[in-house]
């Protein structure tokens, strides 16, 4: 099964189980995964799906840095639940660890050296780590791989 098609599939057990989180959350999923397809004038591939679903995830922890800062507590536990339920949906999140070795792969196979190569790295890493990773985290080992 097509990951937007389990991802609908889901949205309607939720509606007819009442979960009114989920229900909302993946209907704005279901709306940007619209949005794309519009913009891509084509049907997106599970990869599109998983940018798609990473971006999403991504913006709703932002949002939920800013409502904490802002001293909105209800509002930022709102939004973390919604990421949750995102990320259910992406594959399996590599740990630091993992993330350490292929940054130690990327520096080996780029032959990078100083803090001038980091795009070069990154470029290496961006398609292994997509969508399994956060590239704040990933760009900081880097950097911390190169000095």
């Amino acid at each position: 099964m097509a990951l937007a098609d389990r991802i609908q599939a889901d949205m309607t057990a939720a509606m007819k189980s009442r979960e009114e989180l989920r229900l909302s959350t993946l209907r704005l999923v279901r709306s940007a995964l619209q949005y794309a397809r519009v913009q891509k004038r084509a049907d997106l591939t599970d990869d599109d799906v998983v940018s798609v679903l990473s971006r999403e995830a991504k913006q709703r922890r932002e949002s939920a840095e800013e409502f904490r800062k802002g001293g909105r507590p209800e509002l930022a536990e709102r939004e973390e639940a919604e990421a949750r339920i995102i990320v259910e949906y992406l594959p399996q999140q590599l740990t630091e660890a993992e993330i350490g070795e292929l940054v130690r792969e990327a520096l080996d196979a780029t032959g990078a050296t100083t803090a001038k190569d980091m795009g070069k790295v990154m470029g290496w890493l961006s398609p292994k780590v997509k969508g399994r990773a956060d590239g704040r985290l990933v760009s900081e080992q880097v950097r911390q791989a190169l000095g």
